[in-house]
């Protein structure tokens, strides 16, 4: 008698090809848009403070670090709760909502949205700033045409339960909890 391979949730190579695949994809996509990018437009070269106010680039500061380590917490709960990655090619198993996720649904957007305009404080640069909103339009027409869309057939009500509790960009101030939950992630 043979041994019956792990679900896809207990699985270790899927595990591994999640952290792995969602390792690339923070390099390669929030990388980019919130790095790259910005370095081409701005060369992270100082001008004066927006409105001559040298706070703001405090500001900035605050919001690059937050958006930063919001960014990494959910590219992390991608591989380890929702066992894949936030690239389309290779989809969660379960539906993540812990973490930042208990305040907005798209904590990834929201926060390399915050490390760009915090580029555009730090530097007192308008184009950056523009940039930020440019960011956030084609990530706002993403999610209402793709991954919402996609989201809803994949998880059914768990999604629509989510998603009634749960805004997609003005993060609450009190974590959702779903009390219907029995699931591991």
């Amino acid at each position: 008698m043979t041994p019956e391979p792990p679900s896809p949730s207990h699985d270790p190579i899927r595990r591994n090809l999640a952290l792995l695949g969602t390792a690339l994809f923070l390099i390669l996509a929030p990388g980019c848009v919130a790095g790259l990018v910005p370095w081409w437009i701005s060369h992270w070269q100082f001008r004066a403070p927006f409105a001559g106010y040298a706070p703001l680039r405090v500001i900035g500061v605050v919001l690059i670090a937050a958006g930063a380590c919001v960014v990494v917490d959910s590219f992390a709960r991608f591989a380890l709760q929702g066992l894949g990655t936030p690239a389309p090619v290779f989809p969660t198993l379960h539906l993540v909502i812990k973490g930042f996720y208990r305040y907005v649904r798209n904590p990834m957007y929201v926060a390399v949205v915050a490390v760009i305009l915090g580029q555009a404080l730090l530097f007192g640069d308008i184009r950056v700033f523009e940039y930020a909103l440019f960011a956030w339009l084609v990530a706002h027409l993403f999610v209402r045409t793709y991954e919402e869309p996609r989201l809803r057939k994949s998880f059914g009500a768990e999604y629509d339960r989510f998603r009634a509790n749960v805004p997609r960009w003005i993060p609450r101030l009190t974590p959702w909890r779903d009390n219907t939950e029995s699931r591991h992630a």
